[in-house]
């Protein structure tokens, strides 16, 4: 395998409008919507910034929040890191903005650190850093 094996993610919500704040507030960032590709397909999404010049050999994978019918958030299942400069920081930035500290910031040795936190709708994501 040439590029990295995870090519999308999505986060399910139950309130977009919530969910977006959230996390453009968390990630200092902003989303932006993608039209449903069909109109019989009645879907809300919103894609995080993503590298789409260098296609499938880019570092990272592309992710959006989706609000669409038989989807819903919730804990357990896979969980999505998010790569950010100091994942304590961006943690405590979580709860300031209606989610929850999970797990605090801990060393993984010479990988760096991680944190988990739960966001507005019950997500729970991880937060990795290298400090």
């Amino acid at each position: 395998m040439k590029h990295n094996p995870v090519v999308h993610f999505e986060i399910y919500v139950n309130d977009m409008a919530r969910a977006k704040a959230f996390y453009q507030a968390l990630f200092e960032i902003e989303l932006v919507q993608m039209p449903s590709p069909t109109p019989e397909m009645e879907m809300d999404m919103w894609f995080f910034p993503m590298d789409k010049e260098n296609g499938m050999n880019y570092y990272g994978a592309g992710g959006s929040l989706v609000k669409m019918a038989g989807y819903t958030p919730g804990s357990g299942g896979t969980l999505v890191y998010f790569g950010c400069d100091d994942c304590g920081v961006t943690a405590d930035r979580a709860a300031a903005h209606g989610g929850s500290v999970h797990q605090h910031k801990m060393s993984i040795g010479d990988h760096g650190f991680c944190a988990v936190v739960r966001d507005t709708e019950g997500n729970l994501i991880g937060l990795h850093s290298m400090q």
